[in-house]
C-alpha cells in the first residue's frame, strides 16, 4: 500500500511539474491558432506522463531497459498524439475560416449561408444563431426602408397638401383685401373650410407622431361594442347622406370591451369615413361586430371596388392613400395608419381584404376580462 503511494506521489509531482510549465505556455500563445493550443495540449499531456513515468522509475530504481521500453512507448504514443492534434486542428480551424467567411456578408448586407461543410457541434449550433440572425437582419432592413419610403412620402405630400390650401387662403385674402370679391361670404366660407381641412391635418399629425413616440395615453373603460358603433354610425351617418351612399348595420352584437371610448370612436369613425369617401353614389357600407375565439372582430365593408393585391400589406402605412390625387377627399393619407396604431395600443390588430364589389377593414379586440 505504502509503494503505491509512493508511486502516485512521484508520478503526480513529475505531471504537475510539466502541467504548471504546459499552462504558461498556453498563456502565452493564448492569441494563436486552435491548432497551436492542441498540439501543446497533446504535447503537455504526454510530457506529463513522460514526466510522471521517469520519476516513477527513478525512484523505484527500475532497470535502463525497462525505462528505455517505457521511454519508447511514450514517444511512440507522441507522435500519433501530435498527429492526430494537428489534424484536428487544421480541420477545426478550416471550418472556422469558412464560417468567418460567411460571416462577412453580414457586413455586406447580403444574407448568411451555412457552410455547406460539416462542422462540430458548437459551430454547427453558431451557424445556426448567425443564420437566424441574418434572417431577422433581413427583415429589419426591409422594414427600414419600407418605413423610410413611407416618411418621404408622406413629406411629399404633406408639403403639397399643406401648400395647396395656403396658397388658396393667400389668394382669397389678398383678393378680400383688394376689395375685387363681388361675394365676400362666399370667400369666408371656402377659407373656413380650408382652416378646418389644415386644423384636421395638423391634429392627424399630432396623433401620429404621439403613437409613433409611444405617448398615447388610454384612458380604459368597460363598454358595449354595440354602444361604440352606434355612436360612430351617428356621426358618420350626415357624410353618408350627402355622398349618397347607406349606411348599414348588419349585426352588431352587445359585446363588452375595455377600450378608450374617445380613442376607438376616432378610429370607427376614420374607417367610416374612409368607406363613405370611396364608395360610389348609391352604395352600401355596412359594419359588423361579433365575437371570434380571436376577440370582438369589428369589420367595415364598402363598395369601392377593390384594392390591388400588391397595395394590400401597404393600406395601414403612412402616407398611403392608394392614388396620387392630391384632391381633398384623397385626404393625408394618416387616417389608416392612426387607426392602426390606436388598435395596437389596445392590444389589438387590423387587417384588410377584398370582397366582392369592395374591400372589408377589420379591428380586432380583446374581450373584456380576458
Amino acid at each position: 500500500m505504502r509503494d503505491n503511494l509512493l508511486i502516485a506521489l512521484y508520478a503526480f509531482l513529475g505531471a504537475a511539474t510539466v502541467g504548471l510549465l504546459g499552462a504558461g505556455v498556453l498563456l502565452l500563445v493564448r492569441r494563436r491558432s486552435l491548432t497551436v493550443h492542441l498540439t501543446v495540449v497533446v504535447v503537455v499531456a504526454v510530457s506529463a506522463m513522460l514526466a510522471g513515468t521517469q520519476a516513477v522509475a527513478r525512484a523505484m530504481f527500475l532497470s535502463a531497459h525497462d525505462l528505455r521500453v517505457v521511454t519508447t512507448v511514450v514517444a511512440m504514443a507522441a507522435v500519433v498524439s501530435m498527429a492526430t492534434a494537428l489534424l484536428l486542428g487544421r480541420w477545426v480551424v478550416a471550418r472556422s475560416r469558412e464560417l468567418t467567411l460567411a460571416t462577412r456578408s453580414f457586413g455586406d448586407g447580403g444574407d448568411f449561408t451555412t457552410p455547406l461543410a460539416p462542422a462540430t457541434a458548437e459551430l454547427a449550433a453558431l451557424s445556426r444563431e448567425l443564420e437566424a440572425t441574418s434572417a431577422k437582419l433581413v427583415e429589419s432592413r426591409d422594414r427600414e426602408r419600407a418605413l423610410e419610403s413611407s416618411r418621404r412620402e408622406l413629406v411629399a405630400w404633406i408639403s403639397h397638401d399643406l401648400r395647396t390650401p395656403l396658397a388658396g387662403l393667400r389668394a382669397m385674402s389678398e383678393a378680400l383685401e383688394d376689395g375685387v370679391v363681388s361675394d365676400p361670404d362666399r370667400y369666408l366660407r371656402r377659407m373656413r373650410t380650408e382652416v378646418e381641412r389644415l386644423n384636421a391635418m395638423v391634429g392627424d399629425l399630432f396623433e401620429l407622431s404621439r403613437i409613433h413616440a409611444g405617448a398615447l395615453a388610454l384612458t380604459l373603460a368597460p363598454m358595449s361594442v354595440y354602444d361604440l358603433v352606434g355612436d360612430a354610425i351617428a356621426g358618420a351617418d350626415p357624410l353618408a347622406r350627402k355622398h349618397g351612399v347607406r349606411l348599414v348595420d348588419q349585426g352588431v352584437a352587445p359585446i363588452p370591451v375595455e377600450v378608450d371610448g374617445k380613442e376607438m370612436s376616432r378610429v370607427l369613425g376614420n374607417l367610416l369615413v374612409n368607406a363613405i369617401r370611396r364608395t360610389p353614389a348609391d352604395g352600401t357600407v355596412a359594419v359588423t361586430a361579433e365575437r371570434s375565439p380571436e376577440g370582438v372582430v369589428l369589420s367595415v365593408s364598402d363598395g369601392c371596388g377593390g384594392i390591388p393585391e400588391k397595395d394590400l400589406p401597404r393600406v395601414f402605412d403612412t402616407g398611403w392613400r392608394g392614388n396620387h390625387a392630391r384632391t381633398p377627399p384623397a385626404g393625408a393619407g394618416l387616417g389608416l395608419a392612426i387607426v392602426r396604431g390606436i388598435v395596437e395600443a389596445h392590444r389589438g390588430r387590423t387587417t384588410v381584404s377584398n370582397i366582392p364589389g369592395g374591400c372589408r377593414f377589420e379591428v380586432v379586440l380583446p374581450v373584456a376580462g380576458v
